[in-house]
């Protein structure tokens, strides 16, 4: 099933009805854990030095809200089942790298267990929900071997769209899923409606871990021996931004061919996260920013890494864990 989006506002907040279906079928035969409570959920990645840490428990951690110690109420390493959401940048600068592109990305979508959920959209002029989340891994891979490249690039809209179709789908039935968006792209935004502030605030509310690849050009390449170490584009420091803000990685290959590794960091580190989860002692509804800080108490040394933070907007009526 392909759906797609053309470039207005209106239409990029419309889409839902498919996604909705599908997440009935699939959360018949998926392993559901659920909550009771509202909740700030976090997905949490522990470094020592660049080796992933595992092995932790609900004790090792600390978690502060504008500085304020939070009472941990959801702790789960592995068993959280996952939604994964590729967004591939499928212009027609990417004409010649899709052979590639879809073999890498066919990879890394392999890391889903029976339990887990893929979408796939792609973004050109418009934005295409390509593969709703679904458990078919071979239809997964199918979608992606569909894309093709042509037209410019709606990156702004594309990741929009994908914010407000998967989200919050885990919510509306009570489910608590961790969820990814991985997504790459090789240039400037140039049909995108939606700015880069909208994305952000969004990606704030969401609780969605936003990972980044932006292929490099050749141009943005010869730029960069001039000025080393700058972020020169508004692509590259959106990309960078989005990914620091959500509690995920940014990445920028020099080619194409770098893209397996890239799939395969991202695979290695969502299959390591901690799920956690605290009802905030400011229930204030708000509408300001909590900053949220994270520290491994047993061991100082280690390096957490999750959202920055989250907006305190007024809570869902359902009462289910939320990504405030």
């Amino acid at each position: 099933m392909r759906l797609v989006l053309l470039p207005t506002v209106a239409v990029a907040l419309s889409i839902s009805l498919s996604a909705q279906q599908d997440h009935a079928a699939s959360s018949a035969q998926s392993p559901v854990f659920r909550s009771e409570a509202s909740m700030v959920a976090l997905n949490v990645t522990v470094l020592d030095g660049h080796k992933l840490v595992s092995g932790l428990s609900r004790d090792d951690f600390e978690i502060y809200e504008d500085g304020v110690q939070q009472r941990v109420n959801f702790f789960e390493s592995r068993s959280v089942p996952m939604d994964i959401i590729l967004l591939l940048d499928t212009s027609s600068s990417m004409g010649d790298k899709m052979e590639i592109v879809h073999r890498a990305a066919r990879g890394f979508m392999k890391m889903l267990r029976p339990e887990d959920r893929g979408a796939v959209v792609s973004f050109a002029n418009s934005v295409s929900i390509v593969q709703p989340l679904s458990s078919d891994v071979k239809a997964i891979e199918a979608a992606i071997e569909g894309t093709t490249a042509h037209g410019s690039t709606s990156l702004h809209n594309a990741i929009y769209v994908a914010l407000k179709e998967f989200g919050r789908a885990a919510q509306s039935a009570g489910d608590v899923r961790r969820q990814a968006i991985a997504v790459l792209s090789d240039g400037e935004d140039t049909a995108s409606l939606i700015s880069f502030d909208d994305v952000m605030a969004l990606a704030r509310k969401s609780g969605v871990n936003i990972y980044t690849i932006g292929l490099q050009s050749q141009s943005a390449q010869s730029r960069a021996k001039s000025e080393i170490g700058k972020f020169l584009s508004e692509a590259d420091y959106s990309l960078k931004s989005l990914a620091q803000e959500t509690g995920a990685q940014w990445f920028f290959p020099k080619n194409v061919n770098e893209l397996k590794g890239v799939y395969d960091n991202i695979a290695g580190e969502l299959s390591a996260q901690y799920s956690i989860g605290y009802s905030p002692s400011n229930t204030r509804p708000d509408g300001r920013f909590r900053r949220i800080m994270i520290r491994v108490a047993t061991n100082p040394a280690f390096r957490p890494r999750a959202r920055a933070g989250y907006t305190a907007d007024p809570p869902a009526r359902s009462g289910v864990l939320q990504h405030p």
